[in-house]
């Protein structure tokens, strides 16, 4: 770059790497989406379009990325997972956020119509990040079961919303008046009861929400409507797209590549 008198405005730039040894997580946000959910009539209380939508535009920016190591979403939000010791951008936390959001964003309106052919993108929609740095796996791991914990909370409540409203016959405010005083047992029982439905039964990505990692490809022939692959160092590495539970320590002891090495406290 050509010197200047000009230069010394770089001075003025703020130093922004984020600690060393800590777990990095971008955790991108829809920026009013009610409003877009209401002016793209999506479907309520979920639609798996949006949904899916979403998921494959984490897809892509894990395929962007090799240091991310999973990545997690649920309704409008998604946080993804960078290697303890990743010196992407330098850790410079400014450039993680914006260039995650900003990809992020781009693949959403860029694979819209592949999800809504029938819907016209009124408006472009808008995502906002952050990072947060969590300084042990125990810590990274609590993040994951909080974000998935908020997904089971919220869809139990908007299940049961849009059920007094579509079946019961209720406006808003009397559904929200209804279920302000009801817990996690009485709305599921409130469903069986009333509405003949098992939220047991109800669909996992709605209920879990989507993880999106990386494994080693089996044999077995993958299911290329959830499965994608990558293709890295002359061998095969599946990036799998799941709805599992990953509170419990069931999932991590099944995938022990994912946190690898770093997985030390």
């Amino acid at each position: 770059m050509a010197k200047s008198r000009f230069e010394y405005v770089r001075k003025f730039e703020t130093l922004d790497s984020c600690l060393l040894n800590t777990w990095i997580v971008v955790r991108v946000d829809g920026k009013g989406f009610h409003k877009f959910s209401d002016r793209h009539e999506f479907t309520k209380p979920n639609d798996d379009r949006a949904l899916n939508l979403m998921n494959d535009c984490a897809v892509q920016v894990l395929l962007a990325f090799n240091d991310i190591i999973l990545a997690y979403g649920q309704s409008d939000e998604y946080s993804f997972v960078f290697k303890r010791k990743t010196q992407t951008y330098n850790r410079r936390s400014s450039k993680l956020a914006s260039t995650v959001v900003s990809l992020f964003t781009s693949c959403y309106v860029f694979n819209w119509k592949k999800f809504f052919p029938a819907t016209d993108l009124l408006y472009p929609p808008s995502f906002d990040s952050r990072v947060v740095l969590y300084p042990t796996t125990r810590n990274l791991k609590d993040y994951l079961c909080w974000r998935q914990a908020d997904c089971h909370i919220n869809n139990l409540y908007n299940t049961c919303f849009w059920k007094l409203v579509q079946e019961a016959g209720l406006d808003n405010r009397q559904a929200e008046e209804r279920l302000k005083v009801t817990d996690s047992a009485m709305k599921n029982e409130m469903l069986f009861s009333e509405f003949n439905t098992n939220y047991n039964d109800e669909s996992e990505m709605h209920k879990k929400g989507t993880v999106v990692y990386r494994e080693k490809a089996q044999s077995k022939e993958a299911d290329e409507s959830d499965t994608y692959v990558l293709k890295k160092r002359g061998g095969n590495l599946e990036v799998v797209v799941d709805h599992i539970d990953i509170i419990k320590e069931t999932f991590w002891k099944a995938h022990p590549s994912i946190l690898g090495e770093q997985a030390v406290d």
